[in-house]
């Protein structure tokens, strides 16, 4: 779970790493690659008539295509829709009067300008698509024109026939008459391509403007820019040009959301779709929702426990009751996620709508949690958007200003006494401690908004405000929008049982927790960049941590820097796990489904893991900035080091596609190599990993496998013979001994009738007949247990049936003996001989 987590910490990162390049996306008109074109060379007598036909019938078609109306004739209308928004922006404020903007007038601006430099963009590639068949028609007219010439010259100084040379000389003349009539369309596409420069130029000098001037006011943050509060003094001659300004930038506002609207990009379009299928699909949850608690309220929606995860029946019925308002919370959280250059207004409108749906979807417990907070912080929010209509008199904006942060103060501070003195219980915990932390610091910024306010840093007051209630009321609809869509996850999840993938079916739970903990984090991530750029620390941090990571080192050819060598092991990781994860969907989910030969479903898992990891090193190694002529060094080395001192490496890698390929063994078989008996646990490129029965894990490389004897018990079947040797006594019936064992082994559960059992009289032993039994058994897994138990039935069958299994036996005779031990045997000798005369006559072991 850690894994996954951190990496989706490494899509973010790369994700933010890629930001600057789309920031800073080149808008020139692309070159149109073309091969270098080939020295003019005179054609051959004989190849005359075939090329002049094809040169003809090709400068024709040029002539036809030049006639036809000219595709970039519908690209200048786009240009010049694009051109007029570049100038409004640029004849509304000059350079120098954007520094007297507030900030989010400037991030706005911004915005504005990034979407025109991204219509740009989009229109480059259309002029790109439209031109580039013009070029290459002017590029192969431009050489079979020079290779005509040629011949032309050469039938001059040669003797041609005269009916070739004019064949000749027509065809030069029809080429530069193609040429002709292609030069009019290309000087179009020329004058629409430099004015097209020109207004990327405008384009690139305004972003670069608005970036300037939200620099040089974040650095004036600290500096105090008005009067004190006590000192101030309305200025009735900036309210005319406050409320011209504002009427402006309401219309160019208005004009931006109607031209983004109208642009239908991509991630437009994908989450229209989204939110078109989204409400229809909570309707329906709610419908079926619904009907199922009146036909059963006490199992409605009741999932099987041990497929299914447990689900918050009292969130998810909180959720499924309110279909519209989830729907409109989870919509406008999609317009701030997928459309983050979208018009400030647009989010705007977007967090105002999200106000009801979030005060209606926090789930129950958010009271113990919470308790008032969410409608203060609401209240606030709105209350801080109503300050808009104070612009026009910047005396009164300032102290709404300080009313507004003064009444969050005092509003805090008193939810921090009331929960303190009710002894919250939701403030125990760690979400709870976090909140109570989160509360201190906001008491914090905005003491010093107000004491900024106060002494003349209005621009730090305005700031601190802002951000406290902002990024507060963010993390109240980020918290109302996780509620949802951890609730509308539990109900998909929980109906897990039913899904016909084996892997939803097993793993409901470990997925729903994965995912529920993916999307706290991309939440949490979420509100930290929001709040960071309200606090207006976002961009120094970035362009601090951007400048650390692009700092290029030079080693010799290859410049490196520490963006790359995160970026490599970040996409080697990726790598690693989009590995692994392939090859696991394979073996559970689409193999296993497959008539496949034995070990081939192991063989193509593991291919395609080593397959998929080779292709994102490579990917990783380019994203690094390692160029071909460097990879190409790089393997070159590797070659001389394999040749050196890898060959057993090299030899062991080839040994493993061997082994993939013939599939000589396959992960579960019992073999037996190099004195090393045990079960198949794992077959890797280098080596194979074998589980001893002892419990040891043995790593094999995988060239012994190849060049050693290697046996194999589970090949082709999993069939094993059991062997016992067994001995009866001598007065015993050696076929009655036959009949009983048979029976017996017969009778044995896991032994197979099929080879049929064989009971060997093998020989007279020393002390009995000795009898050898030959038993199959279809489950070599389970072999030891069914042998243990044939022999167990096997001595009680024996015993039944009254033959005996003889003790060894053996007599001692002694031919000499000292007198001191005659002596000491004497009398016991005496002693056993009259014990013999008084008993039973039973044999007695002699001395």
């Amino acid at each position: 779970m850690r894994g996954i987590t951190r990496w989706l910490c490494a899509l973010l990162w790369l994700t933010m790493a890629a930001a600057p390049a789309f920031a800073q996306e080149k808008t020139a008109l692309p070159d149109i690659t073309a091969s270098v074109p080939k020295a003019p060379a005179a054609i051959p007598v004989a190849d005359i008539p075939l090329r002049a036909d094809a040169d003809e019938r090709f400068a024709e078609s040029v002539i036809l295509r030049a006639r036809e109306v000219d595709p970039t004739d519908q690209l200048s209308p786009r240009l010049d829709a694009i051109a007029k928004s570049v100038d409004e922006k640029a004849k509304l404020f000059r350079a120098s009067q954007l520094r007297a903007l507030p900030v989010m007038r400037l991030e706005s601006f911004e915005r504005h300008w990034k979407f025109d430099a991204r219509r740009f963009a989009r229109w480059q590639d259309d002029m790109r698509r439209a031109t580039q068949p013009y070029a290459m028609d002017a590029a192969q007219l431009a050489q079979r024109r020079a290779d005509w010439e040629a011949t032309q010259v050469a039938a001059r100084a040669g003797n041609m026939p005269a009916a070739l040379a004019n064949r000749v000389d027509a065809l030069v003349a029809q080429l530069k008459a193609a040429e002709q009539s292609l030069s009019t369309p290309l000087a179009r596409q020329i004058a629409l391509g430099r004015r097209a420069n020109l207004i990327d130029a405008r384009i690139q000098a305004g972003l670069r403007a608005v970036a300037d001037a939200i620099e040089f006011i974040d650095s004036r943050l600290i500096r105090f820019d008005a009067q004190p509060l006590w000192a101030a003094a309305p200025r009735a001659s900036d309210e005319g040009d406050a409320m011209t300004s504002i009427t402006n930038g309401i219309g160019i506002e208005a004009r931006f959301m109607a031209e983004y609207g109208a642009a239908d990009f991509g991630n437009q379009r994908f989450l229209h779709i989204l939110q078109l299928l989204l409400l229809p699909v909570l309707l329906w949850l709610a419908l079926r929702t619904r009907r199922a608690a009146a036909v059963a309220p006490d199992t409605a929606d009741a999932p099987d426990a041990s497929a299914a995860p447990t689900v918050d029946t009292d969130a998810t019925t909180r959720v499924l009751r309110r279909p519209i308002s989830s729907w409109l919370l989870l919509s406008m959280m999609g317009v701030l996620a997928f459309e983050p250059d979208a018009p400030l207004l647009l989010h705007q409108f977007a967090m105002l709508v999200a106000l009801v749906p979030v005060l209606r979807l926090l789930p129950p417990q958010s009271t113990r949690l919470l308790g008032r907070w969410p409608y203060v912080a609401t209240a606030l929010y709105l209350l801080e958007r109503l300050s808009f209509f104070f612009l026009s008199n910047s005396l009164v904006y300032r102290w709404y200003h300080l009313v507004l942060a003064t009444l969050a103060l005092t509003m805090t501070l008193w939810l921090l006494w009331r929960a303190r003195a009710m002894e919250h219980s939701g403030l125990e915990g760690r979400i709870g401690r976090a909140v109570h932390v989160a509360a201190w610091v906001s008491v914090l910024l905005l003491a010093a908004s107000i004491v900024s306010n106060v002494i003349g840093n209005v621009s730090m007051a305005e700031m601190l405000n802002s951000g406290v209630i902002d990024s507060g009321y963010f993390g109240l609809v980020l918290y109302a929008g996780m509620t949802v869509a951890v609730a509308l996850l539990q109900l998909l999840f929980a109906r897990g049982g039913d899904a016909r993938s084996q892997i939803v079916r097993d793993h409901a739970t470990p997925l729903l927790t994965l995912t529920v903990r993916l999307l706290t984090f991309v939440a949490v991530i979420g509100w930290v960049v929001f709040t960071t750029n309200r606090f207006r620390i976002f961009r120094p941090l970035y362009a601090f941590a951007e400048s650390i990571l692009t700092h290029a080192f030079q080693l010799g050819e290859l410049s490196i820097s520490l963006g790359h060598v995160l970026v490599f092991m970040v996409s080697v990781y990726v790598a690693f796990w989009a590995a692994k994860t392939t090859r696991y969907l394979l073996q559970e989910a689409v193999l296993t489904r497959m008539s496949l030969p034995r070990g081939v479903g192991n063989s193509v898992a593991s291919l395609t893991y080593y397959a998929v990891l080779l292709l994102g090193v490579l990917v990783a190694l380019s994203a690094a900035g390692f160029k071909m002529t460097q990879l190409a060094f790089i393997f070159g080395a590797l070659g001389v080091g394999i040749g050196f001192g890898l060959q057993n490496v090299v030899n062991n890698f080839v040994s493993g596609l061997i082994l993939m390929f013939e599939r000589p063994i396959q992960p579960g078989d019992v073999v037996d190599i190099t004195g090393t008996s045990g079960r198949v646990r794992e077959i890797g490129m280098r080596a194979t990993t074998i589980k001893t029965f002892d419990g040891a894990d043995v790593v094999v490389p995988n060239g012994t496998l190849l060049s050693e004897k290697l046996t194999n018990w589970t090949l082709l079947d999993r069939n094993r013979r059991l062997d016992v040797d067994i001995g009866v006594g001598y007065g015993s019936d050696p076929a009655q001994v036959t009949s009983v064992l048979t029976h017996t082994i017969l009778q044995t559960p896991g032994i197979v009738s099929n080879p049929e059992p064989a009971v060997l009289f093998t020989g007279f032993g020393a002390s009995a007949l000795n009898f050898s039994i030959r038993a199959w058994t279809y489950d070599y897994d389970n072999s030891a247990n069914i042998r243990s138990d044939m022999v167990t039935r096997m001595f009680i069958a024996l015993n039944k049936a009254g033959i005996e299994l003889p003790f060894p036996q053996q007599d001692v005779h002694l031919r000499s003996v000292s007198q001191q031990a005659g002596e000491r045997l004497g009398p016991r000798a005496e002693a056993a001989r009259r014990a013999d005369a008084d008993g039973d006559g039973a044999d007695h072991p002699p001395g």
